[in-house]
């Protein structure tokens, strides 16, 4: 059998590793290739005529956001959804959509009353570039520190249902709702109903002139046992931020305080 020089040992190596990379990369960028604008607007059959229409016979407070359309456009193709879809018709024809006077806040391309957009709010949080498939991904909150998302993989099985992660439990609540269904839920369910116990008596002195990137922090929590009668919280107005990373951090700190003390 002939030796093998170390020099050709070194070659093959390195060929080896060369063609791993090649392969890794071609892979990764088989997972992250992002479908075009063009892709995106669907001319022929769009969602948001049908949203109008609802927007038009909601039974609740609605205010659809001005929007810029170049940032919309921006918006669409870094959330890589279609007009087609009602999520995909909400970015690109609006900045996003107040319900009950901002009470609850419907994410779209961002405006000036609510400086957020899915695709930007998004990075950082569910991903960390556009193009990443998101395990949820966050399309609303409310000002009671409440966020509403569609599940992706990470709370279930039940794909594309909507998720509340509630101010006072900290954890991922269904809602038994597509994200359609879920826009005809703010618009016409009974969203007192809903935010019993999460609203105090004169919620809505607050709430017109509220900044949609500030949402309510309360004192004891709500998720605590002091915390559980809301009239007697104070409450705080903070960064949405700033309050979503926390409840997140809290989040897992119960998590992972429930578990220990079940062992």
């Amino acid at each position: 059998m002939e030796k093998i020089s170390s020099v050709s040992m070194k070659s093959a190596i390195k060929n080896f590793f060369l063609l791993g990379f090649t392969l890794l990369s071609s892979v990764t960028f088989a997972q992250n290739k992002m479908q075009s604008l063009n892709e995106l607007i669907n001319q022929t059959d769009p969602a948001w005529p049908l949203v109008q229409k609802w927007v038009d016979s909601a039974k609740n407070k609605v205010q659809v956001l001005e929007f810029d359309s170049a940032e919309a456009k921006n918006v669409l193709f870094n959330t890589q959804v279609s007009t087609y879809s009602t999520l995909g018709a909400v970015i690109y024809n609006s900045g996003g959509i107040m319900v009950d006077d901002g009470w609850l806040r419907i994410l779209g391309s961002g405006s000036k009353k609510l400086n957020r957009s899915v695709s930007e709010w998004n990075k950082g949080k569910t991903i960390q570039e556009y193009g990443d498939k998101p395990a949820y991904l966050l399309v609303a909150d409310d000002a009671a520190g409440g966020f509403f998302a569609i599940n992706y993989g990470a709370f279930g099985e039940d794909l594309k249902n909507v998720y509340y992660l509630a101010p006072n439990s900290l954890k991922w609540e269904p809602l038994g709702l597509g994200y359609s269904e879920f826009i005809r839920f703010c618009f016409d369910s009974d969203l007192s109903a809903f935010y019993k116990g999460l609203r105090w008596s004169t919620w809505n002195q607050f709430i017109a002139n509220l900044d949609g990137s500030k949402s309510y922090s309360f004192r004891p929590y709500l998720w605590s046992e002091e915390g559980t009668d809301i009239e007697k919280c104070k409450r705080k107005l903070v960064s949405t931020e700033e309050l979503f990373k926390f409840n997140i951090e809290k989040q897992k700190e119960l998590s992972a305080k429930g578990t220990t003390e079940s062992q």
